[in-house]
């Protein structure tokens, strides 16, 4: 195995893009320092936005770009980038001797993961959807282990060494498993999501539903708890001010674990980190996926607690708030199937997954 000059074992970690690569790649750094390794984090400008607080011993920055086929002048200058963020990356490698890569995918991954396949160092993929990514996919037949975090792994090449370990979730979602349904005796909390910038289909639906689509003797006890993007809020307020609704609406929320556990059910975005995290917690859901995620993979990921009989799914050409008022009310007027369906959520989560990942790092260094 190699190590750094401090005699310890040298991961570098090669993500970006999104807080939905970042962030199970930060869980997963925060296992290996406890366990004596060294981290680097790889990534580019937008990348590391998302890593201020990544725990990683030291970050670089990589130049790296996502090809447009659509828009052919723009190839020639993208590959100029991908080509210096390779080299970069390479002599960073060279100097450090990593014992393995570890890609979580998005575009900045890229540099780090090819110049590891050129210098044969052991690569770990961890693909965070129920989909294979781009990036993930073209490195995935190197790699001496593949981790994923659904059981499903659309894309995986014949030939790969497959283990679904779940997705990282931070400390804070962990801490929250623990804590029990909320009681039904009193006010029933929905808790909206729709992602780190939110999403304008859901401001622009789910207020219609719940204020004109369900009961009064629900909207009685209802406390509406929303994230709405900024351009709506005064649109989305006044909907629920009319209906006499409790409400809530943020455009980012930072107590997401809080939300999570006082929640009697959540509707959101089917991305990665949101489905993990429900099922980390244990919530009943409706989950509404993003319809241009590259390869339907939030589709892909939302099936996971739709057959386990956790969650509903919505596709947005489906998204009428008659129906989903008519779901929402189905939904919180049966006290046995919500509790139920929160714990079959729980079951299908895990909080283990980044120790079950560094188990599997640690596995492909020494091969």
């Amino acid at each position: 195995m190699a190590e750094t000059d401090s005699g310890k074992p040298l991961v570098i970690i090669g993500a970006g893009g999104t807080g939905g690569h970042m962030f199970p790649a930060a869980a997963f750094a925060e296992e290996m320092r406890s366990r004596g390794w060294h981290v680097g984090l790889m990534s580019d400008a937008r990348g590391l936005r998302y890593a201020e607080t990544f725990p990683a011993d030291w970050k670089e920055e990589v130049r790296a770009a996502s090809p447009n086929l659509r828009k052919p002048w723009t190839l020639p200058g993208a590959a100029l980038k991908i080509r210096g963020g390779i080299n970069s990356a390479a002599r960073t490698m060279k100097r450090l001797k990593p014992a393995l890569v570890a890609g979580f995918g998005g575009y900045p991954a890229f540099p780090a993961l090819s110049a590891a396949s050129r210098l044969k160092v052991p690569i770990l993929i961890h693909e965070q959807n129920a989909v294979l990514g781009r990036v993930n996919r073209r490195f995935s037949g190197k790699a001496a282990i593949v981790a994923s975090g659904f059981e499903r792994l659309d894309r995986l090449p014949g030939g790969a060494v497959h283990h679904p370990v779940g997705n990282p979730v931070r400390a804070p979602i962990a801490a929250k498993r623990e804590v029990p349904f909320p009681p039904m005796d009193g006010e029933l909390t929905v808790f909206i999501t729709g992602g780190s910038q939110g999403a304008k289909i859901l401001g622009d639906i789910i207020p219609l539903a719940i204020a004109n689509h369900t009961p009064a003797t629900l909207r009685a006890r209802l406390k509406v708890v929303q994230q709405v993007r900024d351009e709506q809020m005064d649109a989305v307020r006044a909907i629920y001010e009319k209906a006499g609704l409790d409400h809530e609406l943020k455009s980012f929320f930072s107590d997401m674990p809080e939300q999570l556990a006082a929640a009697h059910m959540v509707i959101a975005r089917s991305g990665a980190g949101t489905v993990s995290e429900i099922a980390a917690v244990g919530r009943p859901s409706i989950l509404i996926p993003l319809k241009i995620a590259m390869d339907n993979h939030q589709e892909a990921n939302a099936e996971a607690l739709v057959d386990a009989g956790a969650a509903d799914m919505i596709v947005e050409d489906n998204l009428y708030p008659n129906l989903l008022g008519e779901l929402i009310t189905v939904r919180l007027q049966d006290e046995i199937d919500l509790k139920n369906r929160a714990s079959l959520a729980r079951v299908t989560g895990t909080v283990t997954a980044a120790r079950d990942l560094a188990d599997l790092a640690e596995q492909a260094a020494r091969r």
